[in-house]
């Protein structure tokens, strides 16, 4: 399915658009930004994703005569049309004026803080807000599940999930999404057309069941891929479907060949594994590789390690591009300020709830993120660029004033970049490109500490309230809830 459309949306962001034009607010400007609260899979990170899609979500925007027909044609509860034809036609000649700063792909980041800054007129900025939530939600929660199995791994991962993705438009995306998070290759070859990943594969098991005998299967398959040659050993026995292979790999290596690996998909994984080194080893084929697959994670992975399983490379396929134990990362979208017809001057916006969780930030928001010379990184502030920034002094806990961090002296850099302005994309190919996401993110998680990457009980990493902006929310809290 394209993203060339106006109607990847939620209903009520159109019935809003048509309440903003008749109460003569589509010239009011508004600026939102889209964060997640809490860190996927119980984590110590995320890493961002989607930005590319947005991109061009944003290239092809427009209502269609076919889309406004169908627009046209639905009936409110109440009776009647729900839209009014002259809103419909005024859709039709709408372009999008918003402007869109983000983070790069393969950034790390962290709740609390803005993946995302939209600001324009009020009804353009909500009618991407669904699309715009739809690509960043999902391809941040691959990216970080690739990204931790890959550095659980320490070897080559491929991803192999689409037979079990959330259809093909999500196994599509969970492809790219996975290989930014880390993954050398996929299966998915529309991915590897797409989107220019590199792709791999090997056989099934209804290859081998498919001849007389196993040898005969495998010497088949190494005449047919004699440059891509890995045996899928486990269809019957594995120890002796390893030494099939070996029979195979001794076969090839005399015709100047190589067999470039086997893959065991059942069983015990640790201990045949490396029962399979030994033999391969002895046999001296010792530059064939060990591929391991079979519902794995991050988890599975590094208890495999633990263990002293002999891998150079896993195949995850269902856990990865389902994000097996977390079905959505939970990111929201919410206004931050408002500019009234003919103003210059923001006003701050915020939610309040009885849940302190929900408490949104006013301002138009950015990231400072600060290193230390080491080069790890130190924290991030979040802060509004309308102000006078305060750099010495950072609140790490909006529920303690007393936890302030100095971050005085520190290099740091600024994250939200132009993503798109006033309505026309501006992200450069380079950075739509996965590949330079997948560099950036591995560039990005080396600066984290390694107990921020742990897969139990991560250490927290520090992110924080420019102390201006801190003590400016406390008084608009202070003032909406009649507090003196």
């Amino acid at each position: 399915m394209s993203l060339r459309t106006s109607l990847l949306t939620d209903l009520y962001q159109i019935t809003m658009a048509q309440a903003y034009w008749e109460s003569g607010k589509v010239e009011e400007q508004a600026c939102f930004y889209l964060y997640f609260r809490e860190n996927p899979f119980k984590g110590g990170f995320a890493l961002a994703c989607g930005m590319a899609q947005v991109a061009e979500m944003l290239e092809g925007f427009s209502f269609s005569p076919e889309e406004r027909e169908y627009l046209a044609s639905l009936d409110a509860p109440g009776g009647g049309r729900l839209f009014k034809q002259r809103f419909l036609d005024y859709l039709g000649a709408l372009s999008l004026s918003i402007d869109i700063d983000a983070v790069y792909e393969g950034t790390v980041v962290f709740p609390g803080e803005p993946l995302v800054r939209v600001s324009g007129p009020i009804m353009h900025c909500q009618l991407i807000e669904t699309a715009l939530l739809n690509c960043i939600n999902y391809q941040t929660l691959i990216a970080t599940k690739a990204a931790r199995v890959c550095l659980a791994a320490r070897v080559p991962v491929a991803e192999f999930g689409l037979r079990r993705a959330q259809g093909p438009q999500g196994g599509l995306w969970a492809s790219r999404a996975a290989v930014v998070g880390g993954c050398q290759s996929t299966s998915n070859v529309l991915a590897g057309k797409t989107f220019g990943l590199p792709v791999t594969g090997t056989h099934a098991h209804s290859w081998v069941m498919s001849f007389e005998d196993e040898l005969e299967a495998f010497r088949a398959y190494a005449r047919a891929m004699p440059d891509n040659c890995v045996l899928l050993v486990d269809t019957y026995d594995v120890r002796q479907g390893i030494a099939h292979a070996i029979t195979v790999g001794l076969e090839m290596k005399g015709r100047g060949q190589c067999l470039r690996g086997i893959r065991i998909d059942s069983g015990d994984l640790a201990w045949l594994s490396k029962m399979a080194r030994a033999m391969l080893d002895e046999a001296g084929l010792a530059d064939c590789g060990i591929v391991l697959s079979n519902d794995l994670d991050e988890y599975t992975i590094q208890s495999l390690r633990d263990q002293g399983a002999c891998a150079t490379s896993y195949g995850v396929g269902t856990k990865l591009a389902c994000a097996y134990d977390q079905p959505s990362l939970g990111g929201v979208y919410k206004l931050s300020a408002i500019k009234q017809a003919g103003s210059t001057k923001w006003e701050d916006r915020l939610k309040i709830s009885e849940q302190a969780s929900k408490l949104t930030l006013p301002g138009v928001l950015d990231i400072r993120r600060y290193y230390q010379e080491s080069g790890t990184v130190a924290g991030d502030m979040v802060f509004d660029t309308c102000t006078t920034v305060d750099p010495t002094e950072v609140i790490i806990d909006p529920a303690d004033s007393l936890r302030r961090k100095s971050l005085h002296g520190k290099r740091f850099e600024t994250l939200l970049k132009p993503l798109a302005r006033s309505g026309m994309t501006v992200l450069d190919a380079a950075n739509r490109c996965a590949l330079s996401a997948q560099a950036r993110g591995i560039e990005q998680l080396d600066t984290l500490d390694e107990t921020q990457k742990r897969m139990v009980n991560p250490h927290t990493y520090p992110v924080g309230l420019e102390s201006g902006l801190f003590e400016r929310r406390n008084r608009l809290v202070a003032q909406l809830r009649g507090i003196s």
